[in-house]
């Protein structure tokens, strides 16, 4: 190391010395009259020039380096993704059914449906069954309360190319009178712990709304009849 010291200390002088013999012959040309002189003054400029050019500098100027910057995200803070929305569905509010002792099946019109697509919950007295990306629309058959139980298990979705099958498996065998559950309102409430005479006359009630014409006009008869005295108050022994 201290070798090397040396040598570049001793260039970095040589190549000083050459340019202060090189400004002074530069002096002396100028004031050189004697054409022979100005022309050895001359070749010794450009001799001396051609020495300094060649001289490379000992200690090359060290760069600084560029500062490192440093950078850190905010401790905690977790980039965020756009939450997907929700997807939208077209619920499908007509199909066909038909039904044997043991299963009900749900007949639905609709083309493009892929198996591997169709989402399908089925619970005791419910299903719900989802179609994706069925010509860029979801679509949805659903039923909150079923007429009757069924086992869930059981149940499938069989894809067509024109239809979907729904198979439901009754969880107990005889017809339904329905897909959706429809409370009896015929069944008269005879609680024990009301007044007879009250499930009674609900039943009459519900039988008015329900009935066609020809029944309103019967119930709404007999009524008017009892009251007049025409004929026995159908509600005689309950009072």
């Amino acid at each position: 190391l201290s070798l090397s010291l040396s040598i570049t200390s001793m260039a970095a002088e040589s190549e000083e010395q050459l340019r202060l013999d090189l400004e002074e012959l530069t002096r002396l040309q100028g004031l050189a009259k004697r054409p022979r002189v100005a022309s050895l003054l001359s070749s010794e400029i450009r001799s001396l020039g051609d020495q300094l050019s060649r001289a490379a500098p000992a200690v090359a100027p060290a760069k600084a380096a560029p500062a490192h910057v440093a950078t850190s995200s905010p401790v905690g803070q977790v980039p965020t993704s756009a939450t997907a929305a929700a997807p939208s569905y077209v619920t499908l509010g007509s199909f066909g059914w038909d039904q044997d002792g043991d299963k009900l099946k749900i007949y639905v019109s609709l083309e493009g449906v892929e198996q591997e697509k169709v989402d399908a919950v089925f619970k005791a007295m419910s299903i719900d069954v989802k179609f994706h990306d069925v010509r860029a629309k979801n679509y949805r058959c659903v039923i909150p309360k079923l007429n009757k139980e069924i086992v869930p298990e059981k149940c499938k979705v069989v894809v067509k190319p024109s239809k979907v099958i729904i198979t439901l498996h009754k969880a107990s065998k005889g017809n339904w009178l329905d897909l959706h559950f429809k409370e009896d309102r015929l069944k008269p409430n005879l609680d024990k712990d009301k007044n007879p005479m009250a499930g009674i006359m609900d039943l009459m009630k519900n039988m008015y709304e329900d009935g066609d014409d020809d029944m309103k006009k019967t119930i709404a008869k007999a009524w008017t009849d009892a009251r007049s005295g025409k004929a026995a108050d159908p509600l005689k022994g309950y009072r």
